[in-house]
């Protein structure tokens, strides 16, 4: 006689959900509002609009922030006067022929514990096979705004 063996086999597929935070869909909402106001402005969109933008939204942010984004914003202004500021995901950035070169992002619009300054990949930073392309910011010393000046610098350049 063969015997029958009855095998059961359950597997389960853990299913994962990706969607996003809260903080990062007001960033997509904001980015959707700066883009339908960029074409509201249209052909007669100046620099001044931009920077009049950024610098209202580094009025809002928290103190410490506030602070920072005051600092990076002079240097990038004195380091890179052609880069156009602009709002980008709701955070100031500069952007050189419409592309965003460099950004500030502020620690408390993603509940982070530090600040970011960082580049895109239209800056002109390579170095070798691997560089920096963001820094953290809790304060900034007088040879850090330096580095950023030369940085900034190079990558307008």
């Amino acid at each position: 006689m063969t015997a029958q063996k009855s095998t059961t086999r359950t597997t389960a597929k853990s299913k994962t959900s990706v969607s996003f935070s809260e903080e990062e869909r007001a960033a997509m909402k904001e980015h959707a509002q700066e883009l339908k106001t960029a074409a509201r402005r249209g052909s007669r969109a100046s620099k001044a609009d931009g920077e009049t933008d950024v610098l209202a939204k580094i009025a809002e942010m928290a103190e410490s922030d506030r602070v920072l984004a005051e600092r990076v914003h002079a240097i990038v202004k004195a380091g890179a006067p052609d880069l156009t500021p602009k709002l980008w995901y709701g955070m100031p950035s500069y952007a050189r022929d419409g592309k965003v070169v460099c950004f500030f992002q502020s620690a408390e619009k993603f509940k982070a514990r530090y600040a970011t300054f960082g580049f895109n990949d239209s800056a002109n930073l390579d170095d070798g096979a691997m560089w920096p392309t963001a820094f953290a910011l809790t304060t900034l010393s007088a040879a850090d705004e330096a580095r950023l000046g030369e940085l900034v610098k190079k990558a307008a350049g």
